[in-house]
């Protein structure tokens, strides 16, 4: 049990480092699968079945798709998007920074955790055991909620971004009103003409 939580943690934290730095979004998109899979055999080695479930069907199922979605529309401008400043040199020391905090965080939490957890006796699925969808809904909607409507506010911020994003990139590419367009409809039947 222990050798398969290894082999699924460095699963985990490799496609998600895939995930940040992939060159196409499609492969992003590819290694969050990869990721969300392995969370979900993780669940499973910790007897939480229906959070497997629940990982599989919506983040992989819902949120991925929603996801294919937005780089669908992103890439369906009719122009190619402009390179920017390369920023990559500046990241390295913030980023640098908050790698260290977050690794001195877990030292931290690892040294004081206790030893040894008791295990929940019962059986699979029924109330006070982990993974239990009485428990589970329990500590979504009391101890969790904040940070559950915050997710859903960010997902719905960013997809109304991303479609009026994509929608002013659509916009450039056409003429903004019929005049236009009959004007260069009879341009090109008084050019057919002439030629």
């Amino acid at each position: 049990m222990i050798a398969a939580f290894w082999v699924l943690a460095a699963i985990v934290i490799a496609s998600a480092v895939w995930t940040v730095s992939a060159s196409k979004p499609v492969y992003s998109v590819v290694a969050l699968l990869l990721n969300f899979a392995a969370l979900a055999v993780l669940y499973l080695t910790l007897s939480a079945e229906f959070l497997a479930v629940i990982q599989i069907i919506v983040y992989s199922g819902a949120i991925l798709v929603l996801f294919v979605f937005v780089i669908a529309l992103l890439s369906s401008g009719v122009s190619p998007f402009l390179s920017g400043p390369n920023r990559v040199p500046r990241i390295w020391l913030p980023a640098g920074i908050v790698v260290v905090a977050a690794f001195a965080f877990v030292a931290y939490a690892v040294a004081h955790a206790p030893r040894s957890i008791p295990p929940a006796t019962g059986t699979v699925g029924s109330a006070g055991v982990f993974g239990s969808v009485a428990d589970f809904g329990k500590a979504l909607f009391t101890v969790q909620l904040l940070p559950f409507e915050v997710t859903a506010l960010i997902l719905m911020v960013a997809v109304i971004g991303v479609i009026t994003l994509g929608g002013e990139q659509m916009r450039e590419g056409a003429p903004r009103d019929e005049r236009k367009v009959e004007r260069a409809m009879r341009e090109a039947i008084l050019r057919e003409g002439k030629g």
